[in-house]
């Protein structure tokens, strides 16, 4: 049986963790451009594909505009503090997506037994399978996101304070970084569990759905399974309702809605100990 090179193996020379960290972002970026260099070789597909991809993604908030002509209100959410919660997840979501969403083919790659060869270059595994079929085209539901969330920024009647304005690009960065864990996370699961990828799923694209939407809607036991078990409430439920004004539907202390920070650093490390105890678990295919 083949083993699996641990991350440790995979360090360079000076063997400190701030360096494997630069060899695997660099590892990633060289990865990515040799796909990105495939891709743009076909630039007219490239662009009906990335405009495919936006006007799919749209019709995400058609749904939220087609409600609200019905209604003023959702769960006592104005249309354009939905379109900060949609705008927000969405391109918390769809950065996450670009840059690790690869990751969920990990599955087919041990079935296959391709995992083995990546495992065996000088190069961290996870950067590779975080980088792997890097497609540009997936630019289509963060930009479609942002667009939104402009939007609503600009009609929202929010007094923006200091810790409001650092709280909006801060929950994206903490969004995106929570995400991407979720990625990473739940593809480790495919490990012992081959079928995996549809849990992973409804982690991602299922719990980015659900925070489209106010709390207030929602039993308080989903909201508190969303802040205490998966924490997608970091991502822009918890930070909207200080930047919005919104009284919390749970009664947790203000300092949530500072958490995400937090929540994001947990949730990396989570992801980290899973992705190790994969491969330690992982014995290859065999010859």
């Amino acid at each position: 049986m083949a083993e699996p090179r641990t991350p440790e193996r995979l360090l360079p020379a000076d063997g400190t963790r701030s360096a494997g960290v630069r060899w695997a972002l660099r590892s990633w970026l060289l990865v990515a451009a040799m796909w990105t260099r495939a891709t743009m070789a076909y630039r007219a597909s490239f662009f009906l594909m990335l405009a495919a991809s936006l006007a799919a993604t749209s019709l995400d908030f058609v749904v939220l505009l087609l409600m609200f002509q019905h209604t003023d209100r959702l769960g006592g959410w104005s249309l354009a503090e939905l379109g900060f919660l949609y705008g927000t997840s969405g391109l918390c979501l769809g950065l996450a997506n670009l840059f690790v969403g690869s990751v969920d083919a990990l599955g087919d790659r041990i079935r296959t037994g391709t995992l083995d060869t990546m495992l065996i270059r000088p190069a961290p595994a996870l950067a590779q399978l975080c980088a792997e079929r890097f497609s540009l085209r997936r630019l289509g539901r963060p930009l479609q996101a942002a667009a939104v969330l402009v939007w609503s920024l600009t009609v929202l009647p929010v007094h923006w304070t200091a810790d409001r304005l650092l709280l909006v690009p801060l929950l994206l960065v903490c969004g995106t970084v929570i995400f991407s864990a979720v990625y990473i996370g739940g593809a480790t699961l495919q490990f012992w569990w081959g079928e995996a990828r549809e849990l992973q799923n409804s982690l991602t694209y299922g719990g980015a759905t659900l925070i489209h939407y106010p709390p207030t809607i929602f039993a308080k036991e989903l909201v508190a399974g969303v802040v205490f078990g998966v924490p997608l409430a970091f991502v822009n439920w918890l930070p909207a309702l200080r930047i919005l004004d919104r009284p919390d539907p749970l009664g947790l202390p203000t300092a949530f809605q500072y958490a995400s920070p937090i929540a994001a650093a947990l949730c990396v490390l989570a992801a980290a100990a899973a992705w190790r105890a994969g491969l330690r678990a992982y014995r290859g295919t065999g010859n």
